[in-house]
Parts: C-alpha cells; sequence; structure tokens
C-alpha cells in the first residue's frame, strides 16, 4: 500500500477529528478519536486511488520526503 500524508485536525463547530489527504483532491475522513479519523482516511484513500484507476486519473505521488515512515 502506498500512503499519502494525513493532516488530522480537531473542529470544534462538529466536534470530531476532521482528516484531509492533501495530495488527493476531495479526500477526507471524520472520526471521534484522531486514530479513527486516520484509520477512515486510510479507507478514503484506498477508495480515491481505485475510483482514480478507473477512471484512467493520473495518481499522483505521495508528496511526503522517501526517507519519512509511514504511520498507520
Amino acid at each position: 500500500m502506498i500512503y499519502y500524508p494525513v493532516v488530522v485536525f480537531f473542529t470544534e463547530e462538529d466536534g470530531e477529528f476532521f482528516a484531509v489527504v492533501p495530495d488527493l483532491p476531495g479526500c477526507t475522513a471524520h472520526g471521534e478519536t484522531p486514530e479513527e479519523a486516520l484509520r477512515e482516511a486510510r479507507i478514503a484513500q484506498e477508495l480515491w486511488l481505485e475510483g482514480a484507476r478507473e477512471r484512467g486519473w493520473t495518481v499522483p505521488e505521495p508528496s511526503r520526503p522517501p526517507e519519512m515512515r509511514a504511520v498507520g
């Protein structure tokens, strides 16, 4: 699995954690905990990539430096 960077933050308005995969436009998720938001973001990432491949879209490379290790 290719891991893309994920930004997780808490939203006061929703009272939940929100996760964004910046390299994949529109790829977002949420959860009650940071861990849940990250887990859901990984699922959203896979679905985004699957849909992109089916449509023949160009799949971007992850923007994280290659020496960083993925967590999650």
